[in-house]
This record gives structure tokens, sequence and C-alpha cells, in this order.
């Protein structure tokens, strides 16, 4: 194929732009890459899947449902998820029974909410090659897998995912400039997540400790005092769609709370869901599944790498906390928000048959992915107090007042420390900067950086033919202006002394992070080796686990069953019918009835069996979905005592026929097989249950339910005077196929 001039000069620019952006701005460059990468992996894990067990009974409620107020607010599970349903009623009634719509939301999703990611990190965080490191975290997560690959849950946790970043980049605005609309997108974001998933109220607390933590004053107390002060109408705000939503919900929900077994239980599910599912995950593992049937898989690590991942994710807090204090509010952030979410599953899912395994499911936490993602974002570079979005940070002279930042700042703010000094071998006196060439500060206690970052601001200020400051000389310019002023510009900007400058100019780059500052010259070769080796060792075991479940998803005995059922129904015989009998249990959990019965699975599929309640000739569909003919396993009546015949019943005569097992009080097919001398009608009692059925002259057979239960069987005949019939075999039990 030959290119026209056209194609080739479009195709040129795409490469100019693409060229463009990674000189420009390598990190997005990077962050865009790695977006796309993980996009079309998780796609393609979703594509090799199908439906799963509560999928199958949530698309056969819409099924049977219209499109009404009341189908939308009804619980699942007790779940909460109007718009979740939405979207199911609206694919269902388009598309029936199928997966392909449900695997291209959930990639958009992901796509959207890997963006607002990557925002979020790129606004709170200092600029560093560093913040693609928390960014792949999540991308990558196998924590998150299920998110976007199964829809039962991805129509839970992503739209909850997206509203947690949605509310923190509201927040974080809220915080920086103070304008009221950001507190509408705040509410805005929590209601989007409560729309989908109840578990989303866990917004709400943790807007409050990622403010509290990240921008507080002083201690805990009086950090939490300075929260709940300076942004009271955030909480406001989040206590009246809290409340709203409490409203709405409480009325239609049961309490989903259970009381655990024991202390041991939740010490053994905090240890499974803490040091066996989540370190681990975080790190790349859990390395190893266990399948769980149709669902997704439950964690397995060896333990090997369970300690291993432990001792690294120890060591990166010491490192963190010990080269910046501010990195221990961003660990006491994630702890916090993972202790709400263990106290909620413990009070949810522990003291039932599932308690022992509910810490190894991942999707349990991986709302806390999003958590660490920011908070090792922050641990790792830093807060960018300038607000500048990631593009610009300045240094304040250690004599500006501490009153024109601390709106902004808090205690935490990271201090730049130039690696050496270049110019003075001796300290040298606190100067000024002019407001003019800055636009953001770092925190005031911090001293003055006379290294490359003011040399970077001389060679800007000798650019724009201004000379450089001379120490002893007044700073020129305005007067820092109070944090509360208001930007004229109107836009997310800071206000007060964090405003852009006026005329343009570009202010000079942050120094970068320099994790190695604290180590002696002679390792630092032999450490920066270690990290990128633990770094390249995480990316494998990330690949390996993600590789692994995707074989386990793709192993779908759903969508086998489905696929032969409707191919067998479709060359199957006019007169094919069967009884209204539950799907295997690995399709559909037979805790799920009445969903799992065969005429409510089969509702959307377009190919539906054709059910009765009584018939000559039974079919039935086995474990792989083909059609068989139909006998009854169960129990039987034992042999009769005439010769040739069994038991003979005669006109108005009742005979008891024992069974060689009792049967429970349930629903039953029955099947008996019948040698008549004439047309008549007979019934047949068990228990409290009968049902009457014709009888036609010579051999013959019959089905037919009936609810009862007993030891034995009575069987009444009426017709002609001279009627008899004789039967030796009646069953009660479940259809299964007859062996050939």
């Amino acid at each position: 194929m030959t290119l026209t001039g056209s194609e080739v000069d479009a195709t040129r620019e795409g490469a100019g732009r693409a060229g463009a952006l990674v000189r420009t701005d390598p990190i997005r460059a990077a962050a865009v890459a790695m977006i796309v990468i993980s996009v079309v992996w998780r796609t393609q894990i979703a594509f090799r899947g199908y439906l799963a067990a509560d999928d199958y009974v949530m698309i056969t409620q819409a099924t049977e449902s219209n499109l009404t107020v009341g189908y939308l607010l009804s619980l699942y599970n007790n779940h909460f998820m109007p718009a979740g349903r939405l979207l199911i009623w609206l694919v269902t009634n388009a598309f029936g029974l199928t997966y392909w719509p449900y695997a291209l939301m959930m990639t958009a999703g992901q796509a959207v909410l890997s963006v607002a990611v990557y925002r979020l990190l790129r606004t709170l965080l200092r600029p560093s090659r560093l913040l693609l490191v928390p960014l792949g975290l999540f991308l990558f997560s196998p924590l998150t897998l299920e998110a976007t690959s199964w829809w039962a849950v991805g129509a839970n946790m992503l739209p909850m995912q997206l509203a947690m970043v949605l509310a923190l980049g509201a927040q974080l605005k809220y915080v920086r400039t103070g304008r009221h609309r950001h507190l509408v997108s705040l509410a805005l974001a929590v209601l989007l997540g409560l729309l989908f998933f109840e578990k989303a109220l866990l917004v709400v607390p943790l807007v409050f400790l990622f403010t509290a933590c990240f921008f507080g004053e002083g201690g805990p107390i009086r950090a939490v005092l300075t929260t709940l002060r300076r942004w009271w109408p955030s909480w406001v705000t989040l206590t009246a769609v809290t409340g709203a939503f409490l409203g709405a919900y409480l009325l239609r929900s049961e309490s989903s709370l259970r009381r655990p077994d024991s202390v041991g239980e939740v010490f053994s599910f905090l240890t499974q869901l803490i040091g066996s599912t989540l370190v681990p995950g975080l790190l790349g593992g859990p390395w190893r599944w266990l399948g769980a049937g149709d669902g997704a898989p439950v964690v397995a690590p060896p333990e090997l790498g369970t300690w291993i991942a432990w001792t690294v994710f120890g060591v990166l807090v010491l490192l963190t906390v010990r080269r910046d204090r501010a990195a221990g509010r961003a660990w006491t952030l994630l702890g916090g928000y993972l202790l709400l979410v263990a106290a909620l599953l413990a009070a949810t899912r522990l003291g039932s048959v599932y308690s022992g395994v509910a810490g190894g499911v991942p999707r349990y936490v991986s709302d806390v992915v999003v958590v660490a993602a920011v908070c090792i974002g922050v641990a790792l570079v830093g807060i960018d107090r300038a607000g500048a979005g990631g593009s610009t940070s300045v240094v304040t002279a250690a004599a500006e007042p501490a009153s024109a930042t601390t709106h902004e700042q808090g205690p935490s703010a990271p201090t730049v420390t130039a690696p050496e000094p270049v110019r003075q071998p001796e300290p040298v006196a606190p100067r000024a900067v002019p407001l003019s060439s800055r636009v953001g500060v770092i925190h005031a206690e911090a001293p003055y950086d006379d290294g490359p970052a003011a040399e970077a601001l001389a060679h800007v200020e000798q650019e724009r033919g201004q000379p450089p400051l001379d120490e002893s000389e007044p700073a020129p310019g305005p007067a820092p202006q109070p944090a509360t002023d208001r930007d004229p510009a109107g836009d997310d900007r800071p206000i007060g002394p964090e405003a852009n400058p006026a005329d343009g100019t570009r202010p000079p780059p942050a120094p970068p992070v320099d994790w190695l500052a604290g180590v002696p010259e002679r390792y630092r070769e032999v450490v920066a080796a270690g990290l990128v080796l633990v770094l390249f060792a995480a990316m494998l075991g990330t690949a390996w686990t993600t590789s692994r479940y995707s074989d386990e998803w793709a192993l779908k005995y759903g969508r086998s069953y489905l696929e032969s059922a409707r191919i067998e129904l479709a060359s199957a015989p006019p007169g094919t019918v069967f009884f209204d009998t539950p799907v295997p249990g690995g399709v559909v959990p037979e805790l799920s009835w009445p969903y799992n019965l065969q005429s409510r699975f089969f509702a959307a599929a377009g190919s539906r069996p054709v059910f009765v309640h009584e018939t000559e000739n039974a079919s039935v569909m086995d474990g792989l979905g083909r059609v068989q003919v139909a006998m009854i396993q169960g129990s039987s009546i034992t042999p009769g005592p005439q010769e040739g015949c069994g038991y003979l019943v005669t006109d108005g005569r009742t005979v008891r026929m024992p069974l060689d097992k009792p049967r429970d009080d349930w629903f039953w097919i029955v099947r008996i097989g019948y040698l008549s001398s004439g047309d008549g009608t007979a019934v047949l009692r068990l228990g409290r249950g009968t049902h009457e059925f014709p009888v036609k002259k010579g051999l013959n057979q019959r089905f037919f339910e009936i609810g009862g239960g007993a030891d034995a069987v009575e069987l009444t005949v009426s017709g002609s005077a001279d009627l008899s019939l004789c039967t030796n075999e009646i069953s009660i039990g479940n259809p299964i196929p007859k062996p050939e």
C-alpha cells in the first residue's frame, strides 16, 4: 500500500507532536504511555473472561423488571446501586445476555479513572519523575484486576474509585483557592460514588483525613481542630450529602452487621487481609492465585514472597520517614483509611461461612490502592506547596513572616536544601525573594537555598534585565498579600502570596528530589543499583501475577454452559420440553435461588427452553449444557408383591407403596411407569402433596411436579369398573440425564 502525500504529512506531523511532547514534558509522555499499556492489557484480560455468578442474577432481574424507580432503588444483596442497575437494564434490553458491552464499559471506566489519578498526582505532588512510581502502582496493581474484569465488581468499584479521586481533587482545589465552586464538585463526586455503591460513604472520612494529614497544622489534635475550623464548608457539604443518602438507604436496607465468632477470627482476618493480600499486592503480589470457580480467584501468596514484601514495605516506610517528616503523615493517612475498611469488612463479612477466606479477596481492598498511590506519592516526592499543578516550585526567604504561608503550608511542608553551598563557604544571612519572581512557596521555616535554585533564579532575573539582588539590600516589589485575598484572574491558581506571577515569566524549576542525599558518595552507585533492582523485581512480579490472574479468569464454566445450551436448543427436535430446575452450581450458586433456576437464567438468552409442569417425555440439560433424555434420581418404591406386575391398583382402591429412602418436604419431580388396562385418572399422594394425572391404556410413563415429603406414596385410580394398573416404577427426586 502506498501512502499519499497528505497521509505522509499527517504521519510526520503526528510523530512530530509526539516527539515534542516527549521533549517538553517527558513525565506526561511516560504517563500517557503507561495508561495506554495498562488499559489495553486489562481490556485483553477482561475479554478473555465472561459473566459470572452475580452478573447473571442482576441481568435476570433487569429482564423481569420495567425501568421504574422501584427497580432502580431496590437493593441487591443489601447493596444500593441505582446507577449500576440502570446500566444493566439498558444493556440487557438492547443486547440480551451478553458480555462485551460490560467489558467495554469497564474499559472506558478504567481509562477515565487512570487519567483522573494521573491528574490528581500531578496536581498534588512536587515535580519529579518519581511521580511515575505511584501512578504505575495504581495502573498495574493486581489488587484492582477484579474491578476491571468482573462486571459485578467493576460496576461498584470503578465508580467508587473515581469518586475518591475526584473528591480528593476537588478538596485539594478548595483548600488551595477557597473557591466555593469546588464544594459543588466535591458533593457531586461523592454522589457519583454513592449512586453505584454505598461503600462510597468512606470517601467522606477519607477527604477529612486527607485534609488533616496534609494541610492541618501541629500535632494530631491541633490538626483535626484546625481542619474542622478552617475548612468547615467542606464538612457541612459532605454531611448534607451523607445525611440525605443514609435517609434513603436505611429505609430500604436490612442490617448486614454480623458478630465475629471469636477474637481469633478477627485476628486471622486482619492478618490475611493486610499481611497476605494488601502488602504483597502493593509490591506485585500475590504471585499465586487460588481458583474460586467462575468468580475471581483469591490470593494464595507463597510465605517467602509475603516476608519479602513486608521487608521491602517496612524499609520504604522507614526511609521515607527518616528523609522527610511529612512522609509520616502520608503513612498515617494510609493506615487510617485501611483501619476504616478493615472495620467495615469485619463487621459485615465475619461470622459467616465465608469468613475464613474473606481476607484473601482482593476486591475488598481495591479502593485502598487509590489511597496507597496518593500516600506513597507524597512519601516519595512531597506535596507541591506552590499549588501550580506540578509545574513549578520556589523557595521563600526564612525571614518571610510565617503568617503569609500558614494557610497553605502546614507543619509538614517539605524543605529544599542544596546539596553543597556553591558560592559561599560560610553561612549567609537570609534574604527575600521578589514576589514577582515566584509562583509558590515552600515552608516558611526553610532556609534560603543558595544552591542551584538560587542560581536559576538569578539567571532569570538577569534575562529580564534586572540585576541580581544584593544580600545587603531590601527586596524590591510589593509586600505580600494575605492568603485570603482573591485572585482577580478568577481561575484555580493559588491566591495571595502563592499566586502565579503576572508578567508570565517562567520561574525556575524546583530542585529534583535527591533520594541519595544522605548516602556517602562511595556507596551511591550500589544503593541506586539496589533500588533499581527492587523496582524491576516488583515490575516482573506484577507482570507474572497479572498473567496468572488472566489465565484463571479465562476459565469460565458459565460461558461454556451457555454456548452449548444455545446450540443444543437451536437443534433440538420439536416437542422437547424441560422441568424448571437449577443450573449447575458452578454457573449460578445455589444461594442465589430462585435466580439459579433455568427459567430465570435463560430469560435474556434468546434461545429459551420450553418449561412444563407435566409431560410424558422430559428432557434435561446436563452439566455441559447438552440436551439429554431425563430420568429421576432420588427415592424409588420398593418392589411390589405381584409377580409380573409389582403393585396392582384397581378402581377406587388406594395402594400404599413404601420408598427405599424417605423424601423431605420439598418440591420434587415424579416419574411413574405403568401398564394400564384402560383409560382413566390417577391420584398420587406424597405426604401433604397430591397430584392428579391422566392414565392411558397400555405401557406408558408420566413426569410431573409435586410438593411434599414422606417415606411412602399412595396411588389411587378411577375410571371404568374393570380398570386396573400395574406399576413397579415410581421415582421421586430431581431429573438427571439418562445414561446412554
